[in-house]
């Protein structure tokens, strides 16, 4: 973390951008050479981190994964079902575990980071999901230190937390419930098993967007960064808001929606409406979400795509909340806004990263909801400043606050990278800028000239 504490950095002190993609079930249901696929084209899109779950949600314990195997004898997290060896092509040596490994080995060789979810929160809250419940305070702690055992030595993990469940609930038994010592005592397991290789650690979130980290767990002092999920249940939703709120709560940390709306996920389908007419979430709103958020102050986001985090292979697996459309992992794994999402990321590593704020005076008689809202972020000195259109209508600048009395300008098209030539623009105050045809959103990037 960067001792401003609102963004990320390397140990060699360098900005890191976090720009993850969503694999939940990536260990349970690919095989080596599947894993292999989504490792390299992920780092050829220009993401950094997977985020993946060792016990994942759709019956992760009993399921065996797809080379045959179980994490554990039983369901007790205590009693690991390893073998000896790990040869891949001896299914007798090759366990659960070992699979893990190659996962995290090859992400390395990749440059990618693996952000490990020791469990699905299924596995500790007293909610929906398969389950079962097999997590308590007093087994949590040595499970902790038995993933810092072996994933420990890896130097790119990144311990998340959670897995899409709040730490303080009321249950479906209607139950008050707190869980925060269940999760408590695996952070310090694993802390206590690293050895001083310290990893960065962090908490998945359910999706109710009121109900942020900061929120439930603002003073638990392992968690190392905020985190929000603003989910798959609307387009109206207002992240630059829960972004500001999270930058503005004590103590202050990085924050980041860790998972926003997934690309061809349907619209809200757990209410028993959707039809194609609610339909799909597109690269577009993807797209307007991430940027939102990033601009609104955000360390980073994270990308999803419905039938990836699922792997969906209809020969195998039954499709989970699909709506009326299957296009398999594979073709997903190529979609639009995988594409997109490291314009953003290139955009961001290509100005002063460290002194970059958010400023919504930049913009003159914003709007207000979903449809028209831009969200602007500057450098704090005003050398530059980033504003992100959702719609392609003109919009007017407070130039006083940025330096110099001449600027420059280019239009970038987040669909596609693309800048425009630039304008020169020598206004102080207020100024008036059109996009150009043709695309839907865009950024406009302004740079001083001292």
């Amino acid at each position: 973390m960067h001792e401003g504490k609102r963004y990320l950095q390397t140990e060699k002190g360098q900005p890191f951008f976090w720009l993850a993609d969503t694999d939940w079930e990536l260990f349970h249901r690919l095989d080596r050479e599947e894993i292999a696929t989504v490792i390299t084209t992920r780092s050829q899109q220009g993401f950094n981190i997977l985020q993946c779950v060792v016990l994942a949600e759709e019956d992760g314990l009993r399921q065996p994964n797809r080379h045959g195997d179980k994490p554990f004898k039983s369901d007790n997290p205590l009693e690991w079902d390893t073998t000896h060896g790990n040869n891949p092509t001896d299914q007798a040596q090759y366990d659960y575990w070992d699979h893990i490994d190659y996962t995290i080995q090859l992400a390395a060789k990749k440059g990618l980071y693996i952000a490990l979810l020791p469990t699905w929160g299924d596995k500790v809250a007293h909610l929906w999901g398969v389950g079962p419940i097999i997590f308590t305070a007093e087994n949590a702690g040595p499970y902790g230190q038995m993933l810092a055992k072996r994933f420990g030595k890896y130097r790119n993990i990144i311990w998340v937390l959670g897995g899409d469940r709040p730490a303080i609930y009321t249950g479906k038994d209607n139950k008050k419930y707190d869980d925060r010592p269940i999760w408590r005592a695996m952070a310090a397991g694993i802390r206590e098993a690293e050895n001083g290789n310290r990893h960065f650690m962090t908490y998945h979130i359910s999706g109710d967007i009121t109900q942020t980290t900061s929120q439930q767990l603002a003073n638990e002092d392992w968690i190392e960064m905020n985190t929000m999920q603003s989910g798959h249940g609307s387009r109206e939703t207002k992240i630059w808001e829960f972004i500001a709120r999270d930058l503005a709560t004590k103590p202050t940390k990085p924050t980041a929606d860790l998972e926003p709306c997934y690309e061809d996920h349907p619209v809200n389908p757990w209410d028993g409406k959707w039809t194609r007419a609610r339909g799909y979430f597109s690269d577009y709103d993807v797209r307007v979400r991430m940027y939102r958020s990033v601009f609104a102050g955000a360390c980073g986001v994270t990308y999803g795509h419905h039938q990836i985090w699922q792997f969906l292979d209809t020969s195998r697996y039954k499709p989970v909340n699909i709506g009326d459309t299957i296009i398999g992992w594979r073709k997903a794994l190529r979609s639009p806004g995988a594409f997109q999402v490291r314009f953003l990321k290139e955009l961001m590593m290509s100005r002063p990263y460290f002194s970059r704020i958010p400023d919504p005076l930049l913009v003159v008689n914003n709007g207000n909801d979903w449809t028209n809202y831009i969200t602007a972020t500057r450098d704090y000195e005003g050398s530059y400043a980033f504003i992100h259109l959702p719609e392609a209508t003109p919009v007017t600048l407070n130039m006083a606050l940025l330096k110099g009395n001449r600027k420059k300008a280019w239009w970038f098209n987040p669909a596609n990278g693309r800048k425009t030539k630039a304008l020169v623009s020598n206004h102080t105050e207020n100024s008036t800028f059109t996009p150009p045809a043709g695309g839907r959103d865009w950024v406009l990037i302004v740079d001083a000239e001292l």
